[in-house]
């Protein structure tokens, strides 16, 4: 495909004609749809949508079509959000010791399977530092403590802000982020290393284990105040057998995580997660 697109994600409540709605601002204004898919939530009563189209002969410029569309979507009481394809978003990664899930997405990087930056890692332990020259990332120590947690965290938001960054990855790492932080940036992204809501905690695997589950899973969501129970991007699981070790479940564990994260950050770098409350509808 040549050329730029916008995308619109949409939620407002569920009525008559807004598939129509949304389709003649578009056409009124001279765009052509190449992708719409749609999700109706009728216990919530709202309607859900993604709506992606060429700007090449767009009669709106891109500053332009937010007032504009505004006028559409504030009777109609639709939450709304607009993106641009050419526009590059920017991810920080936050890690502690664990390297799968870093190299990964990394690597992944690399390939151009994950279109974005990654200007900088941040970690509370220096072990993965040489992984960031490696790939030649900046990459910032700042070791927490109890007594300090509220000093560097202020100072990882300093450097979010002087890199822009838009989204931060927590990939593995082993901090439990206060809700103030969590206040002051929108958009993180974790790696839960069980299918949630299950064995939530300290040692997953041993827990597992112990109870001699038939699947072990990954979960990547959103980080909310509330730990582990964000809006959920992605999931998936690999069943496991009498015959596994704990070392086994790790294993496979860790191959889920890599590839459950890597999903749930090219989902949200091509806009198609759309949260609402406490649910995600993912537009594949």
């Amino acid at each position: 495909m040549n050329g730029s697109t916008a995308t619109l994600l949409i939620s407002c409540p569920d009525q008559q004609g807004l598939v129509a709605k949304f389709a003649n601002f578009i056409y009124d204004n001279g765009g052509n749809i190449i992708h719409a898919d749609q999700h109706t939530d009728f216990e919530a009563g709202l309607f859900l949508t993604r709506i992606e189209w060429q700007l090449n002969g767009f009669k709106l410029s891109r500053d332009m079509i937010p007032s504009a569309f505004a006028s559409v979507a504030k009777p109609l009481q639709a939450v709304w959000e607009i993106h641009f394809s050419d526009t590059i978003p920017r991810l920080a990664l936050f890690v502690t010791k664990q390297d799968h899930c870093l190299l990964d997405l990394l690597w992944r990087w690399q390939a151009k399977e994950i279109r974005a930056d990654i200007p900088l890692i941040i970690s509370n332990h220096e072990k993965l530092k040489a992984i960031a020259e490696q790939f030649n990332i900046d990459f910032y120590y700042l070791p927490i403590t109890k007594e300090t947690k509220n000093q560097q965290e202020a100072r990882q938001l300093e450097i979010l802000r002087q890199h822009r960054i838009n989204l931060v990855i927590l990939a593995k790492y082993m901090q439990i982020l206060t809700p103030e932080f969590i206040n002051h940036f929108a958009h993180i992204i974790n790696i839960h290393h069980s299918f949630l809501p299950a064995f939530a905690g300290a040692k997953p695997y041993h827990r597992a284990h112990e109870r001699g589950v038939k699947i072990i899973g990954a979960t990547a969501h959103y980080v909310t105040a509330d730990l582990d129970e964000g809006p959920i991007i992605e999931q998936d699981v690999v069943k496991v057998s009498h015959r596994d070790t704990i070392p086994d479940l790790i294993r496979k564990g860790k191959d889920l995580e890599r590839v459950v994260l890597a999903r749930a950050v090219r989902l949200h770098v091509q806009n198609r997660v759309l949260v609402y409350g406490n649910r995600t509808v993912v537009f594949a």
